[in-house]
């Protein structure tokens, strides 16, 4: 529900301000277009539609909760049945607000103007009841208006009843639909509305919006205090009316940052910036110090992890486009701090904290202990800070340099369990890849059989040209089977003899005899044989691989690199040729795991 300018009075609309107290998100409705806020397309949209009388029979607005849907319906609804001061006036985007119908409307109590859940109201019964009532003219008003909220939860019979009535509706007779799961809506009732999509509104233009009303209620906040509420409202202007209302009720004269975050669950901000730069410098003691007492201070942290991710994405910002920092609205702390913190860290460090800190937020969400799982996730990423890119890693192999730390022993290398989080981390770091050079590499795909003439069926000499051939005619299903599930006892034009595999489908004969049948030149015979047969193509590929990788493994550098990760194997190489190899290292160490992901 998008909420009014401050301006805007509801007084003489919805009672006096001597009546029970009121939430802000309610006081604060907006009754007319422009008392719309951050939904300019819409609005100039609507307006031009009243101005040249072409107004649509159906709407459909979409939007995340809290933007205005449900309020933009009923100013509609206002709008097009508003009579003015004199009744006599015509539909208006500047609804009186005084008039019978706009004070009806206001007040929930008018006859002509439906709302209707479709949350609890999902059945085709209740569209029947619906499409009933839409025969009969209105009662009073100029248009009978059907509002219905939550629109994508009918059913789908209910939405097919609705289609034909939708289509062709009386011409007294507007329906108006809201949702926050616009794909939900079929695409048969997308079709017969004008859709509006209602944006989140920004947040320098909430807490403009904010101070207004704090204005207005007597009240006193500090910019810092209101633009948390604003970022915390996520665009949504009635969760931060919610959230204002909160502060509000609970400050003692002027409303401050502090008073704010400890409502919010939030850390202090400058703490937060010293929990990363200690984290990213490797000092995890301090680092967990600085989160135990922001825990202690009231920081959730999950929350706590959300504004680590949103500082180091406006660090990343900074190293792209340097002039983010000094945009208006920027927080001071976040301009002096976050331009002096992304000065000392390169792309690749900010790029590797994101990561770890997404999967770690989503670690920390479904722990037991959020906690604890906050404080791994903080170890984890203190002992990844300054590991070098995979480029450096390979660079330094090939120099003949070492990994490792300087002060590290030799035991510690040839043992993981004694040094795990630099060889953790690198293989993390590194995308668990290092290049590798074969001297030689065997084909593991068959030569492609020759296009087939367009006036002629191809000549099938060999198994692998009937595997090109189904390759090549796009019969996928047909082709896993004759690679995994075909053990190929004996093969000459115009028959075929094979052992089928466990998991080969039981016509697998009679859909190859097919398939030749219709596609090759010869008449093939096509059997099953009680013999074992070879290999099929995939188990052939797999031990080409496999002596490739044994092959791989014998060169230094790759040598080297698998001595540094005990337990490492070499996951893929790929030709020379075709592209540089990247040969993947994968771990079983289930803390490298989480890091790759």
């Amino acid at each position: 529900m998008n909420d009014a300018d401050p301006s805007v009075s509801t007084t003489t609309l919805e009672g006096s301000a001597t009546e029970a107290y009121r939430v802000l998100a309610r006081k604060y409705r907006p009754t007319t277009f422009s008392g719309l806020i951050g939904q300019d397309v819409l609005v100039r949209t609507l307006t031009h539609a009243f101005q040249s009388g072409r107004l649509a029979h159906a709407f459909i607005l979409t939007g995340v909760r809290g933007v205005g849907k449900t309020t933009t319906a009923r100013i509609v609804a206002r709008a097009l049945n508003c009579i003015g001061v004199d009744g006599k006036g015509e539909p208006t985007t500047e609804p009186c607000g005084v008039c019978v119908h706009c004070t009806s409307i206001a007040n929930d109590r008018h006859v002509d103007i439906l709302e209707m859940d479709a949350a609890s109201r999902t059945g085709v019964d209740d569209i029947r009841e619906l499409i009933e009532g839409v025969r009969y003219r209105p009662t009073s008003a100029r248009y009978k208006v059907y509002i219905i909220d939550e629109v994508h939860m009918l059913s789908k019979n209910a939405f097919n009843a609705l289609l034909k009535t939708l289509e062709e509706p009386p011409e007294h007779v507007k329906f108006i639909f809201a949702t926050t799961e616009i794909r939900k809506v079929p695409i048969t009732v997308l079709s017969r509305c004008q859709r509006f999509d209602l944006n989140r509104v920004e947040i320098d233009e909430l807490s403009k919006h904010y101070n207004g009303i704090v204005g207005k209620e007597g009240a006193s906040i500090s910019d810092t205090a209101l633009h948390l509420i604003a970022r915390a409202s996520d665009g949504s202007v009635r969760d931060g009316l919610s959230l204002l209302d909160q502060a509000i009720s609970q400050a003692e004269g002027e409303i401050t940052e502090p008073q704010v975050r400890e409502m919010l669950g939030l850390a202090d901000r400058s703490q937060t910036f010293e929990l990363l730069e200690a984290v990213l410098s490797g000092a995890i003691a301090d680092a967990l110090g600085h989160f135990d007492r922001q825990y202690r201070d009231g920081a959730d942290p999950v929350a706590l992890f959300e504004d680590l991710l949103e500082i180091t994405h406006f660090m990343t910002r900074i190293k792209v486009v340097p002039t983010v920092a000094d945009v208006l609205g920027v927080p001071e702390i976040e301009r002096t701090q976050g331009k002096a913190m992304a000065s000392k860290l390169s792309m690749a460090s900010l790029a590797r904290t994101w990561q770890i800190l997404l999967k770690g937020l989503s670690e920390v969400r479904m722990a037991p202990s959020p906690k604890q799982a906050a404080e791994m996730v903080l170890v984890r990423l203190a002992y990844t800070a300054d590991l070098p890119t995979p480029e450096e890693a390979i660079r330094k192999l090939s120099d003949g340099q070492s990994l490792v730390p300087a002060g590290a022993t030799a035991a510690s290398v040839s043992n993981p369990a004694l040094n795990p989080p630099e060889t953790q981390a690198m293989a993390a770091n590194s995308g668990g890849s290092a290049q590798a050079q074969p001297a030689r590499q065997p084909a593991l795909e068959p030569e492609p059989a020759s296009e087939p003439q367009a006036a002629a069926r191809p000549k099938l000499t060999s198994f692998e040209e009937v595997l090109a051939l189904a390759d090549e005619l796009r019969e996928g299903m047909l082709r896993t089977h004759l690679i995994s599930d075909v053990r190929l006892v004996h093969f000459e034009p115009g028959r075929i003899e094979f052992s089928p595999g466990p998991h080969a489908p039981r016509d697998l004969a009679q859909s190859l005899s097919a398939f030749l049948k219709k596609h090759s030149d010869l008449r093939w015979m096509v059997s099953v044989s009680a013999e074992q047969g070879g290999d099929t193509i995939s188990e052939q590929r797999e031990t080409e691989l496999e002596d490739l990788r044994a092959e791989v493994s014998a060169e230094p550098l790759i040598k080297a690199v698998l001595e540094m990760f005990p337990g490492a194997i070499l996951d893929e190489v790929v030709k020379d040729d075709v592209l540089v190899p990247e040969p993947a290292i994968e771990s079983d160490d289930d803390n490298l795991d989480q890091l790759e992901d």
